[in-house]
């Protein structure tokens, strides 16, 4: 009995305790705030729907606020902003965010170092630059994720290109390494806000853009302000990736890395599909732009300008000069495999 009443009074005074013990507080998730490149047309496709998964996956872990084009702030300020942490993450290549890094050049459109989607991962994960990426963004405290392909580098314009003499005078919208390489032809590369293009071209102020496939002229609207799309482009994919706040990355539990790691090569993988089903298809069942070719004989002065590009660009850093030595090892490889790396 004496043994019971102990255990009863026991087992009251310890009931009586944890309901007066405080309530633990639940951890606040972890918010980051991305802007990406793209605006919201093409944004729903390339970004937004790997980082709605994450967000639902992380179970309120954490939750990334995603912005679009210049809604924070303009897209050659993107690098200088994760940087210093005004945002925590990007979505975007080098060459458009400006990093002061060795790498930059390359990002974007660097002119025929691929001729499909795929050689960009291939090139990161196989042949060496992601390491080098890492290295060069790690040096000026940004993570450098991941990078994959988008689509490739075509013209859209109101007037046809039927010869590269067509395409001297042409004010168009492009990347600014793509830009130094056109002017050599005649291009004449503007810069402008990615949401005022469109308006751009209507008015006269820009002849057409050489920024894209002819998947995001039709998603976007370029494809209703332009009349023409000629076939021969100067890089098979755009390279570029994801990067966040050196900081705020290392902050994250590991397995929100993961996660988010995860997310980013999701959204690879949807448009690795997307461009190339979408390139495709437009191509032979699109209404709204009538396709031009420059032939081949005189395109390949186009391609042989590239290779003396190289040089020069191979010439300014040791870094520079690794990064092209690994484009040329890999194209090398590439033709030497043939059919179907390379049909020519």
């Amino acid at each position: 009995m004496t043994s019971r009443r102990k255990f009863l009074k026991t087992a009251g005074i310890a009931g009586a305790a944890t309901l007066a013990a405080p309530a633990v507080k639940a951890q606040a998730p972890i918010k980051w705030r991305m802007q990406t490149y793209a605006g919201p047309a093409l944004a729903a496709h390339v970004i937004k729907p790997s980082i709605d998964a994450f967000n639902i996956a992380a179970k309120g872990q954490m939750e990334i606020e995603l912005f679009f084009s210049d809604q924070l702030v303009p897209t050659g300020e993107l690098f200088r902003a994760m940087q210093k942490g005004t945002i925590d993450a990007v979505q975007s290549d080098d060459d458009s965010m400006a990093s002061p890094t060795e790498v930059t050049v390359f990002g974007g459109y660097f002119p025929f170092a691929s001729r499909y989607s795929l050689d960009v991962p291939v090139l990161f994960n196989q042949y060496g630059l992601k390491e080098i990426w890492e290295e060069e963004y790690a040096a000026v405290g940004v993570k450098h994720i991941s990078a994959g392909a988008w689509d490739p580098c075509h013209f859209a314009t109101k007037d046809p290109i039927n010869s590269l003499e067509d395409m001297k005078g042409k004010r168009v919208f492009t990347f600014p390494t793509a830009g130094r390489f056109l002017t050599q032809f005649g291009v004449v590369p503007v810069t402008l806000p990615w949401e005022d293009i469109e308006v751009a071209v209507q008015t006269g102020e820009l002849d057409g853009i050489a920024w894209s496939g002819i998947t995001e002229d039709y998603t976007v609207g370029w494809a209703d302000v332009t009349n023409y799309f000629l076939t021969n482009n100067i890089s098979g994919a755009w390279a570029g990736s994801f990067f966040a706040n050196m900081d705020r990355w290392n902050e994250l539990p590991e397995h929100l890395k993961v996660m988010l790691q995860m997310a980013m090569d999701q959204s690879h993988y949807y448009r690795q599909w997307w461009y190339w089903g979408g390139e495709a298809n437009l191509r032979v069942h699109g209404t709204k732009l009538k396709l031009t070719t420059i032939p081949d004989a005189e395109w390949a002065t186009v391609e042989k300008a590239a290779v003396q590009f190289w040089d020069e660009i191979a010439a300014e850093s040791p870094t520079k000069a690794k990064v092209v030595e690994i484009f040329r090892k890999y194209n090398a490889d590439m033709e030497k495999a043939g059919r179907p790396y390379r049909y020519s």
